[in-house]
């Protein structure tokens, strides 16, 4: 099974910039559908966008087009999130997640730890 590991989070002031990584160890992440997805507080978590195992689709929640761009590196064994235009609302805990396909990644996929990130007005 693969394991994920979250990083790039922090506080960062709205209109800025960050880009989320998640490094993937134990297996391929080419293997892999991945997604990312966000837990606010008090809120239940919900996906921000997920990638096919090609990389050639990717698809995103509505209110996450525009400003949310998830990209991997197979070489790398990662994948990333870039966020700009950051918005306080945006404050949540991202979570990387892979599984072998788009069903099963939420209910039995693999799943790091989360990265906080906290956007300030």
């Amino acid at each position: 099974q693969v394991q994920l590991v979250e990083s790039g989070g922090g506080l960062v002031q709205a209109g800025l910039s960050l880009r989320l990584s998640c490094a993937a160890s134990g297996r391929k992440l080419s293997d892999y559908v991945l997604g990312w997805f966000s837990q606010a507080p008090g809120r239940e978590r919900q996906v921000v966008g997920i990638t096919t195992r090609s990389g050639e689709y990717t698809i995103y929640l509505n209110s996450a087009k525009g400003r949310f761009t998830i990209s991997r590196d197979d070489a790398k064994n990662a994948i990333y999130l870039q966020i700009n235009s950051l918005k306080p609302n945006d404050t949540a805990v991202y979570y990387c997640a892979a599984a072998p396909t788009v069903a099963t990644l939420e209910t039995r996929g693999s799943w790091g730890r989360g990265t906080q990130v906290t956007v300030s007005s």
